[in-house]
């Protein structure tokens, strides 16, 4: 059982965390709503939780205390963050509110097949908020591949203007099926297969940070055939033949998927990009056509290397997406941050590790509450149409 508050007030404005672990989806909903809300009426809570919360009675604490007005939404997760701790298992809610908030928010459903509409469909959302400071907040089915279209069709509305931020939904790296949740006061729907576009208005400054500590390791490779997340060719060779040898293991090593999966965590591709090296992680080989199996874009032609990192660098990422955020207010004293961070990097890092990444975020943060989750995939952009991300942590700050 864990439970707590931990929320900062400026003015009527206010940001607050709560965290559970309770394993009865209504009681951990009613714990994490209490240190969220304390008895406040929320523009927007983000409900967060691990696969099997996913039940209406989840939400009845927070629909009990929602205005007319009130957005929830959130998803499942691998990992959430909330009221200072991590966990796997449980729920972490965050909300805030006050005045010069605005919240509006935009459901595509069934979005296989169509994620690039269905990023536009979600985007348009923005067209409801009119603030001075504006960013959009993107919550995807991890599940559903190529979700770089996503982001490619979010960006075909919102412009390059408004920062982009959020993450895919996960169900702890078992690739069976996640969930989307949105809804109100009324009632809260529970979804798969959708992106919900989340606009945030405030009259206050919005920050975006985002990094991931990784460095390019061994030569350039050529991406010369990808269709979407699967590379087939590197330099003109099956792209698994290329990945297992500079790793120096064979076939062997898939023959169990998840210890595969747990090797290939720890050797991501890096994309040539002109701010840096994006990430992607390898999620599976696929022995019949000797290809490697991303969730996002690899594109045919793109320059890319093997990354490496270590521990420290991976925590100083961490503390550098918080204060790219921070210094993005302009001096504005901080409310609170939304974080979405990697489920991968969890892997990386190991249990100790990721309770020494909180421990950074919080350090840098200095008692500024903070919340999130573990996600199949980080949306963060606050120049250029690129913005799809692995093994990274995005940040969004509130003032």
């Amino acid at each position: 059982m864990s439970t707590g508050m931990n929320d900062v007030s400026t003015g009527a404005r206010w940001f607050g965390t709560g965290h559970s672990t309770l394993t009865d989806p209504a009681a951990a909903g009613a714990e994490a709503a209490a240190g969220a809300l304390d008895g406040r009426v929320p523009a927007v809570v983000f409900v967060f939780c691990s696969v099997g919360y996913q039940v209406p009675e989840l939400f009845d604490a927070v629909r009990a205390q929602a205005g007319p007005d009130t957005v929830i939404v959130g998803c499942t997760t691998s990992g959430q963050l909330g009221d200072g701790r991590v966990s796997r298992a449980g729920v972490a809610m965050t909300a805030w509110g006050g005045a010069g908030f605005a919240v509006r928010t935009q459901v595509a459903r069934g979005a296989t097949g169509r994620l690039r509409e269905a990023g536009a469909q979600a985007a348009s959302c923005l067209a409801a908020v009119g603030s001075e400071h504006r960013a959009l907040l993107i919550i995807g089915d991890g599940l559903t591949g190529a979700t770089h279209e996503i982001v490619r069709g979010a960006f075909s509305v919102a412009g390059a203007a408004v920062p982009l931020a959020g993450g895919c939904a996960g169900d702890n790296l078992t690739y069976v099926r996640t969930y989307q949740f949105h809804g109100g006061r009324d009632g809260v729907e529970i979804l798969s297969d959708t992106v919900i576009g989340i606009a945030i208005g405030s009259d206050r400054p919005l920050g975006v940070g985002l990094a991931h500590g990784w460095q390019k390791q061994g030569d350039a490779m050529v991406v010369t055939n990808s269709r979407d997340g699967r590379v087939l060719e590197l330099d003109g060779e099956p792209a698994l033949d290329v990945f297992l040898r500079r790793l120096g293991v064979g076939d062997s090593a898939l023959d169990d998927p998840a210890a595969f999966r747990d090797l290939a965590f720890h050797h991501p591709l890096g994309l040539s990009r002109r701010s840096g090296e994006d990430i992607r992680v390898i999620h599976d080989g696929d022995l019949s056509d000797r290809s490697l199996i991303c969730l996002a874009d690899v594109p045919q032609g793109a320059l890319i290397w093997m990354m490496t990192s270590d521990h420290d660098s991976l925590l100083d990422s961490a503390g550098e997406a918080s204060g790219q955020a921070l210094e993005a207010l302009g001096g504005v004293p901080a409310l609170g941050m939304l974080v979405f961070d990697c489920a991968a990097r969890w892997i990386k890092l190991g249990e100790a590790g990721v309770q020494q990444e909180n421990a950074e975020i919080g350090k840098r943060l200095d008692g500024v509450p903070y919340g999130g989750f573990y996600t199949n995939g980080e949306i963060g952009r606050v120049r250029g149409a690129l913005g799809m991300h692995h093994f990274t942590l995005v940040t969004l700050a509130l003032a």
